[in-house]
C-alpha cells in the first residue's frame, strides 16, 4: 500500500473520501498510466470504457481533472432537486478485509442547481454523467416532478442522464423500480426532452423477472439503458456482518451484481445499452462484465481499495471485452 493510502486508510471513511476528493479537485491527483481504447456509444466519444460510478464526486468538484485518474467517464450524483445534507455520520464504513464498503449516505448533495453552475465553470476532458434521485422531502406521489426539476435543468449539460431509483438510502425509493411507478417517472422526463441519452440504474436485488420488466420497460419507453447495478441490502459474503444498515459495494457484491447483470442483458437482448456495475475489484471483473453483456463497466470500491494505479489495468480490460 502507498504511502498516500496508507495514509487515507487512517482516517475515518467520510474523512478519506473528502481529503481524496479534494485532491482530484484541485488537479494534484494523477493516474501513474492512463489507457486509451476510444469508443463510440449513443453518440458520445469515449477514451475508454471505465467510468467512475456515481456517489464519489455528487457535487461534480473534480470535473475539470477525473481525466487524470484515467477513467474514460465520469459519472456524478446523485444529486436531488433540493440540496440535503443527507443521514447523520458515521454513514460510510470499510470491510477492509471484505474488501468492500457500506454508506449509507442518503443522497448528501448541494443540490441540481448548484451542479448545475459548477458543470457550466468546469473544463471537462471526457464524457460527463449525471446521476439524478428523488429528494427526501418530496412525497413518493410527487416524484416524478422532483425528477423532472432536476433533468429540466441539467439534461442539457450531460452527455447521458441516470434516473436513480436504486438507492437502499432514501426511504420509499426502490419503490419506484415498480412498473406503474417508474413508467410515470420516465415519461415525465421524455416529455420534456426525448432526446438526451437516459438510463435507469436499478438494484442487484430485484428478481430476475423484475430485471426483465424493468429492461422491457425501458425498451417500450425508447431509453438508451441500463446501469446494473447499485448498492445492495444484502449481507452474504461478508466475514462478519458489522450491523450497518446501508448499502454494500465491493467484493461481495460482484456474484450478486454479475447475476443482474446477465438477466438484464438477456431481456435487452440488444436493444439496450448496458453500463455495469458494481463488484468490479480486478481488470478480470472488467473483463468478465463486458462479457456478459455490458458495454461500458463503472467501478468505485474497486479504484478506492486498488489505488491511482488500478485504473489503467481496469480500463484495458473493460476497452478489450
Amino acid at each position: 500500500m502507498s504511502l498516500a493510502r496508507t495514509l487515507l486508510f487512517s482516517l475515518p471513511p467520510e474523512a478519506a473520501h473528502e481529503l481524496a476528493l479534494g485532491a482530484v479537485a484541485r488537479g494534484i491527483a494523477a493516474a501513474p498510466e492512463i489507457h486509451r481504447a476510444p469508443a463510440s456509444l449513443f453518440g458520445v466519444e469515449f477514451p475508454n470504457r471505465l467510468g467512475l460510478a456515481a456517489g464519489f464526486d455528487k457535487n461534480g468538484v473534480g470535473l475539470s481533472h477525473w481525466h487524470k485518474l484515467g477513467f474514460g467517464f465520469v459519472e456524478v450524483g446523485t444529486v436531488t432537486r433540493h440540496p440535503q445534507p443527507g443521514n447523520p455520520k458515521p454513514r460510510l464504513f470499510r470491510l477492509v478485509q471484505d474488501q468492500a464498503i457500506i454508506n449509507r449516505m442518503g443522497f448528501n448533495n448541494e443540490g441540481a442547481e448548484a451542479l448545475a453552475r459548477r458543470i457550466e465553470a468546469a473544463q471537462p476532458q471526457i464524457p460527463i454523467g449525471v446521476n439524478i434521485g428523488k429528494s427526501k422531502i418530496t412525497p413518493v406521489e410527487e416524484a416524478a416532478e422532483d425528477y423532472a426539476f432536476s433533468y429540466r435543468l441539467l439534461k442539457d449539460r450531460a452527455a447521458y442522464m441516470v434516473v436513480n431509483v436504486s438507492s437502499p438510502n432514501t426511504p420509499g425509493l426502490r419503490g419506484l423500480q415498480d412498473r406503474a411507478q417508474l413508467s410515470r417517472i420516465l415519461w415525465r422526463l421524455k416529455e420534456i426532452d426525448d432526446k438526451p441519452p437516459l438510463f435507469v440504474k436499478l438494484a442487484p436485488d430485484l428478481s430476475p423477472e423484475a430485471l426483465a420488466e424493468a429492461a422491457e420497460t425501458a425498451v417500450e419507453l425508447g431509453l438508451t439503458g441500463l446501469i446494473v447495478s447499485n448498492t445492495t441490502l444484502s449481507r452474504d459474503g461478508l466475514r462478519r456482518d458489522p450491523g450497518e444498515d446501508g448499502g454494500l459495494s465491493g467484493a461481495p457484491l460482484t456474484a450478486l451484481a454479475d447475476e443482474a447483470l446477465k438477466a438484464a442483458a438477456q431481456a435487452a437482448d440488444g436493444r439496450l445499452v448496458l453500463i455495469a456495475s458494481g463488484g468490479v475489484m480486478t481488470p478480470e471483473d472488467a473483463r468478465r462484465k463486458r462479457a456478459l453483456g455490458a458495454d461500458l463497466v463503472q467501478a468505485w470500491t474497486g479504484w478506492v481499495y486498488g489505488g491511482l494505479a488500478w485504473t489503467a489495468g481496469a480500463a484495458k480490460a473493460a476497452s478489450e471485452g
